[in-house]
């Protein structure tokens, strides 16, 4: 009699057992569907520009052309202009004679590319805190975060809404220049600062790709389009207006 009651409970235990890793990969599962379902890529790197002079393509625009909502910024091959891409359309933008132009179509390559697909986005609201870019870097990360994305691996997230202030430059290097630096970058074509101006900003974080897509001091490389869709170029300063709203793959 007291081998069959052992039998049994050993039996009890077991099934026990077996029940809570069953459950256990429920619930893993459930985990792993809720995440935010994206990749970020890239092409290219910052430092082979800065130190090696390298401004050769590394990526060409139109093998993305049927990339289901791509979301891409980065420079155009030889550093003459900035690329940014919302949902598979293409904004590309060159400094022509002292004049922005903003190009839609694809034929264009990239000495730096980063890019990614993402179909759906979560709303974020900001926090009334935030005085600063360092502020702003600190706050997407934490919501990211909080909205189980991976902080060990770059995403992208996108800002929209009214800019106080937005210091900005489209690239277009001097041929032949071999002395690289980011004021330099920026002094190379036309630059500027946009006040309340309405905007969508494209970014991608990272604290583990400096000179890589990122430069040294953040964690950040941000692109923008103003509303009208007449300005856009590379986020060089960003002073957030009232009620900009953060969007988070989800």
């Amino acid at each position: 009699m007291k081998s069959i009651v052992a039998l049994s409970l050993f039996l009890f235990l077991i099934a026990c057992a077996n029940e809570k890793k069953e459950d256990q990969k429920e619930e893993k599962k459930k985990v792993e569907e809720t995440k935010p379902n994206f990749k970020v890529e890239h092409a290219g790197a910052l430092k082979n520009m800065m130190h090696k002079g390298d401004l050769s393509a590394y990526a060409d625009l139109n093998d993305f052309k049927e990339e289901p909502h791509l979301y891409a910024l980065g420079a155009v091959e030889n550093l003459k202009g900035e690329i940014l891409i919302l949902d598979g359309v293409p904004h590309i933008s060159s400094d022509q004679n002292d004049t922005l132009k903003i190009d839609n179509s694809f034929d264009y390559k990239a000495s730096l590319f980063v890019y990614s697909s993402v179909s759906e986005w979560t709303e974020i609201e900001f926090s009334n805190n935030i005085q600063s870019y360092e502020d702003f870097e600190i706050f997407v990360a934490q919501a990211a975060k909080q909205n189980g994305i991976d902080l060990s691996k770059p995403f992208p997230f996108l800002l929209k809404g009214m800019a106080d202030s937005l210091n900005w430059h489209v690239i277009n290097w001097p041929e032949g220049d071999t002395e690289h630096s980011h004021e330099k970058h920026i002094q190379s074509g036309l630059h500027g600062t946009h006040l309340n101006t309405e905007v969508e900003i494209l970014g991608f974080y990272s604290d583990s790709h400096h000179a890589i897509f990122t430069h040294h001091t953040t964690n950040m490389h941000l692109h923008f389009i103003s509303e009208d869709k007449s300005k856009t170029g590379h986020v060089d300063g960003l002073v957030l207006g009232k009620g900009m709203k953060l969007y988070l793959p989800k």
